[in-house]
């Protein structure tokens, strides 16, 4: 099973009065922490949909791993319009997505574990009877959100799938928790506490020096989905001069090509991975994976106590 995230950000924070997805808690954002929790939950396939204060949220977030979509007609349209985006991104791409607007910064990565461990089609979290975020949807539901005509938004849309919802019981009171008005916002600062405690782990691999992280996979993944260097450049945040220099530098340390080129044309150049660049990525993606696993393991072994 292949698990991707939606993460809604596109919206004017109007009764916020601040641009929510960008105050603290604690020492880093929401969007930060709602990134830093799905990558805790080993979720790798990460989507942010911008739209209002797009591009300062986006180089905020530069280097977190995830790939940036904007809704343009974020101030006409409703965060179901911004969900499509990434739902639409993301079908083809793995089996069951996380959804979650950027507002809800609290919910844990055991949640998380809890959904995809339920093998549902579509599920919520239920915390003292209520029901929260994130959702899970299966890839199969996709083509069916997105045709729907939006009656009731996103909620209305789920309701007509043609799947029934799994009520997952979670003991985590941060999947009620949104930050919609500064009232929201001091709620979610009270409520706020050393849940983000977790194993970081950076995968890198080096010769004398690092040459290839998860920057550099990402950009390949990219890459292979785009068949552009530069668009894969652009969803990353990164400069396009930067992306070749990542490239060349990988080349160089490997000793052979990673990209393959095609010039010119009606539709401009192409660009895909070639076999050996196709056998890099899908071995480092496995082996981080592995690792990820060992790593929750051996923190529950040391630190279970303590946190």
């Amino acid at each position: 099973m292949q698990y991707g995230a939606v993460i809604v950000a596109a919206g004017r924070s109007s009764r916020m009065g601040d641009f929510k997805p960008m105050l603290n808690i604690g020492s880093i954002s929401i969007a930060q922490r709602v990134v830093a929790t799905f990558h805790q939950a080993g979720v790798s396939k990460i989507v942010m949909v911008t739209g209002y204060n797009a591009l300062q949220l986006e180089r905020h977030l530069a280097g977190s791993g995830l790939v940036f979509l904007r809704n343009q007609d974020y101030a006409s349209t409703q965060m179901f319009d911004s969900a499509k985006i990434g739902l639409a991104y993301l079908r083809d791409k793995c089996d069951r997505i996380l959804f979650t607007p950027v507002d809800v910064p609290l919910f844990t990565a055991l949640t998380v574990t809890r959904l995809i461990e339920s093998g549902a089609e579509l599920a919520c979290p239920v915390c003292e009877g209520r029901t929260g975020h994130p959702l899970m949807i299966a890839s199969a539901l996709v083509d069916a959100l997105l045709a729907d005509g939006g009656d009731g938004g996103l909620q209305g849309a789920i309701g007509r799938c043609g799947a029934a919802m799994a009520r997952v019981a979670v003991d985590d009171p941060g999947i009620l928790h949104d930050a919609d008005t500064p009232e929201d916002y001091r709620a979610l600062l009270r409520f706020h506490n050393e849940q983000l405690v977790r194993p970081v782990l950076q995968v890198s691999l080096a010769r004398e020096k690092v040459f290839f992280d998860s920057r550099a996979a990402m950009l390949l993944r990219l890459i292979d989905e785009t068949r552009s260097v530069r668009t894969a450049c652009q969803r990353m945040q990164m400069s396009y001069s930067s992306g070749w220099n990542v490239i060349r530098t990988l080349e160089s340390q490997l000793g052979h090509s990673l990209i393959l080129r095609s010039q010119g044309g009606a539709g401009g150049g192409k660009s895909s991975l070639t076999a050996d660049g196709s056998l890099l990525l899908a071995r480092y993606e496995a082996y981080s994976e592995a690792l990820r696993e060992k790593a929750g393991e051996l923190f529950d072994e040391y630190f279970e106590e303590l946190f």
